[in-house]
């Protein structure tokens, strides 16, 4: 506060301390926070302290600037060190669907295709089985299935969409291979 005569009262040192050192305390803030936002609250919560130790600045003893200074550095290594220890916020989002979906229906899902694929041949449905569900390549499809490699795929095909048109509600006369 320099050669200005100490405020008596604690609401007009902190009217004195802000006019005289405020611009420079949210510069200070702001460089070692990154954030305006929160460098402002860092600069709110300098002024509170000093309105709480009022009778410590009015005293004359040391620099009121280097108080304020060290005040806002120790906030701030306070609240990095809060950031820290606890696990990251994570905003609720309201466009996306909930993590874990409806059980439900899936349920549902896997009895439609259960109830297509009954509609199939046994040899379309074998291959589909083959593919899909033990997720085998044509090759071993083929070699489990005992049939030629072109046969698997062939089927396949007309497995797939034979079963199109069942899950789409259409009668199709599909070839079988």
């Amino acid at each position: 506060m320099g050669d200005n005569p100490a405020p008596h009262d604690a609401e007009t040192l902190i009217r004195a301390l802000y006019a005289e050192h405020g611009r420079s305390l949210l510069a200070y803030a702001t460089r070692l926070t990154g954030d305006r936002a929160a460098a402002e609250d860092v600069v709110q919560e300098t002024l509170l302290r000093a309105w709480k130790h009022a009778d410590d600045l009015t005293g004359g003893r040391g620099s009121v600037r280097g108080w304020l200074l060290t005040v806002a550095r120790n906030l701030v290594t306070d609240r990095a060190r809060a950031r820290a220890v606890r696990p990251a916020e994570v905003a609720d989002v309201m466009d996306r669907p909930p993590v874990e979906g409806d059980h439900s229906e899936s349920v549902v899902n896997t009895m439609v295709v259960m109830d297509a694929l009954d509609t199939l041949s046994p040899e379309h449905r074998d291959v589909l089985v083959q593919l899909y569900y033990r997720g085998r390549s044509v090759a071993e499809a083929a070699k489990e299935l005992g049939i030629p490699p072109g046969t698997v795929k062939s089927r396949s095909y007309y497995a797939l969409r034979a079963l199109r048109a069942v899950m789409a509600g259409k009668a199709a006369e599909v070839s079988h291979e």
